[in-house]
């Protein structure tokens, strides 16, 4: 049966424990299609669908490109695979990441925002991070309903956290209240958006048919971490974002969070590079004084020092912002299905 609706719903760590708790109580005869994006490393294996089809009635699969969507039914994005729905048939793109993630929420709900518009429903569970909060935004724009679990009752809070933040969400409740909600939701009336935007939405992609932002450029330029490229202000509803050209889209969080492993990927190189230039001082310092020539040996021995010097403070930096990253971030895991 072709849905009335469709459900799409985004979760990350600790998402898996809770989409479980909420399809369970969904029934067999919901009028909505229910499409999922939990963030599943590239090259892993996710037994989620069967996860799902376990805890609940609804049978969950793998999405497939050009699935039509059904009612009833559960479509999850398969690992290293955007999940995107065009009307009612399903398409996977492998496009470029968002906020480094593939599948990406934020590509989800955009695509439903665009053809769904006032029938659609978002969802944000369990996660960190802020993926879903700038296609959260988009999808209330075009009409459709924002739903966001609990913060005080969420495995992890930063992703709800960031949709109640930066999105005026229409329902923010426990998991035990959302079933119903969606069941609620899923069979009320459609009734015509008040969104001016709505329609807009749901003939144009806002993303591909908005105009070319102005790249930052001068000395505060930006650089995709993913490319090198530069990166453009994007707008998504209230969400400051940043793309560059290939496609690579960052919120401010995420392009932070790349842009300190970067900095400590190459501080580390560093460290690297001054222990080698050390060793060979040191290596240069014993030969000339095996040669009887000490003054040459001197001058090596405090080359060498320096290095092991400057390598030693590098390398005490790091371990503080390592300390101090794992006592003050939220703890963070991969989902396991």
């Amino acid at each position: 049966m072709e849905p009335r609706r469709i459900i799409a719903i985004g979760c990350s760590a600790g998402g898996v424990e809770t989409l479980s708790r909420l399809v369970a109580g969904l029934p067999t005869d919901i009028p909505a299609a229910i499409c999922v994006v939990v963030h599943f490393p590239a090259g892993s294996t996710s037994v989620l669908p069967r996860i799902l089809q376990r805890a609940g009635a609804l049978p969950a699969v793998h999405a497939r490109d050009g699935d039509a969507l059904a009612a009833g039914h559960i479509y999850v994005a398969p690992p290293d695979w955007h999940l995107e729905v065009a009307g009612s048939v399903v398409h996977l793109s492998h496009g470029p990441a968002e906020n480094s993630h593939r599948p990406a929420i934020d590509v989800l709900f955009r695509s439903v925002a665009q053809t769904w518009g006032g029938r659609a429903v978002g969802v944000i569970l369990s996660g960190t991070g802020d993926d879903g909060t700038a296609g959260l935004a988009v999808l209330r724009e075009c009409g459709g309903v924002a739903v966001v679990q609990d913060p005080a009752e969420a495995i992890f809070a930063a992703m709800p956290r960031s949709a109640l933040e930066h999105v005026d969400v229409n329902h923010c409740v426990r998991v035990s209240e959302m079933t119903p909600l969606l069941v609620d939701l899923a069979s009320a009336p459609i009734r015509p958006t008040s969104h001016p935007q709505a329609i807009e939405c749901g003939d144009d992609d806002p993303v591909a048919d908005a105009p070319e932002p102005t790249p930052i450029v001068g000395a505060g330029g930006l650089i995709c971490p993913d490319c090198g490229g530069a990166l453009w202000e994007v707008q998504e509803g209230h969400v400051l974002r940043f793309r560059c050209r290939i496609g690579h889209t960052f919120s401010p969080e995420s392009l932070l969070d790349q842009q300190a492993e970067a900095l400590e990927s190459v501080l580390w190189g560093a460290v690297r590079a001054l222990e080698e230039r050390a060793a060979l001082a040191q290596r240069m310092a014993e030969r000339f004084r095996s040669r009887g020539d000490e003054r040459l040996a001197v001058r090596f021995d405090a080359r060498a020092r320096a290095s092991v010097d400057r390598a030693d403070v590098i390398r005490s930096a790091l371990m503080i912002k390592s300390e101090s990253s794992s006592n003050s971030a939220e703890p963070g895991s991969s989902p396991r299905a």
